[in-house]
């Protein structure tokens, strides 16, 4: 099993920048890809950024893209999510996911409970 466990989400204003933190526990592999996603009310949950643990190759939404970095620490097992450039369509709540990679939320076998990020505008 692997744990995994977000913060810091919160409220901030349109053009803003927030960064959030994923830590990770238990059997934790470095074969195993790293991806935010995002889920707002009434909405899917859809895919935002991804990172592979060995590769440092990182993957993006095209609604994130130029806005958000994803990177992540080995020695810590953690994963960032940094976002700038904040807008209220930003809103939502993040959840960070490990599994085998790519955008789809059935390639990920293990979740976070989730973080609320509200932008206003």
């Amino acid at each position: 099993q692997v744990q995994l466990v977000e913060s810091g989400g919160g409220l901030v204003q349109a053009g803003g920048s927030l960064r959030l933190s994923c830590a990770a526990s238990g059997r934790t592999r470095s074969s195993y890809a790293m991806a935010w996603f995002r889920q707002a009310p009434g909405k899917g949950r859809e895919f935002v950024a991804a990172i592979n643990w060995n590769t440092h190759s990182t993957y993006y939404a095209d609604s994130v893209k130029g806005r958000f970095t994803i990177s992540r620490d080995n020695a810590k097992n953690t994963v960032y999510l940094q976002m700038n450039s904040l807008k209220p369509e930003d809103t939502a709540v993040y959840y960070c996911a490990a599994g085998r990679g790519g955008t789809s939320v059935s390639a990920y076998d293990y979740w976070g409970q989730g973080t609320q990020v509200t932008v206003s505008s």
